[in-house]
């Protein structure tokens, strides 16, 4: 059928396996919020945040539901959250975040993906004082006076608020603060009735490495290892 008709579906498939990645992460985090503050979002704002991810993600309601009552089974898997660090190749410094169910088999697949990538695992602490942990929403800017909304909220802890694109070219804005802030810049969007498309902790690094395109495909062969396995949530680095 055509050079153009393959380019397409390995498109497709390169999507798909996005979203099945990404309902695979989030069905996670909703397990975990279950596990530690049940399964009512009225009363478990960590699962709350964890539904406003799945519908971030386009996850469909029954879906969503499925996950929250499957994860307050008798039988429901117990994940705990791991990290591991270390370097891609040429310096740059890489933070994974995991959700296991076996502990063991992770640090196994962390590590070969580290060393069939040329780079090298180092232990906790490493490479952690590189980056800084943060909350992280995002909110649809339509209707938004952002000029206001920023001096509402710096009381609240906020320090970044910037305009940014998905990869499919849709706008949002961008609220970071302090991880120690997280709740009252949370509670401070409640009350002016803004509900995050997305809202969650990330580890934002200190200083931006560049590289010769080369070199940076070099990392971002190493980062997509870790991020195809089905343990790894999140993968963090300071490549610029």
């Amino acid at each position: 059928m055509g050079r153009m008709f393959e380019k397409r579906k390995a498109t497709m498939f390169k999507r798909w396996d996005r979203m099945a990645k990404a309902f695979t992460r989030v069905g996670k985090e909703i397990a975990i919020a279950v596990r530690a503050g049940g399964d009512n979002p009225d009363y478990n704002p960590v699962l709350r945040r964890a539904i406003q991810n799945a519908r971030a993600v386009n996850m469909p309601k029954d879906k969503i539901e499925s996950a929250i009552h499957k994860a307050s089974g008798a039988d429901a898997e117990v994940y705990e959250t791991v990290t591991y660090e270390g370097y891609a190749p040429h310096g740059i410094a890489v933070f994974v975040e995991t959700a296991t169910n076996n502990p063991t088999r992770t640090v196994a697949n962390v590590r070969f993906a580290f060393k069939k990538g040329n780079g090298n695992m180092g232990t906790n602490g490493s490479v952690g004082f590189l980056f800084e942990r943060m909350g992280s929403f995002k909110l649809n800017p339509e209707g938004l006076d952002l000029e206001e909304l920023e001096l509402e909220l710096i009381d609240h802890g906020l320090e970044q608020l910037e305009q940014d694109e998905d990869e499919d070219g849709g706008a949002f804005v961008l609220l970071r603060c302090a991880f120690e802030d997280f709740n009252n810049l949370q509670t401070a969007l409640d009350e002016r009735g803004l509900e995050p498309t997305s809202a969650e902790t990330e580890y934002v690094p200190n200083n931006l490495l560049e590289l010769p395109e080369e070199q940076a495909d070099e990392v971002l062969k190493l980062v997509d290892l870790l991020e195809q396995d089905e343990d790894v949530q999140r993968v963090f680095h300071n490549l610029a």
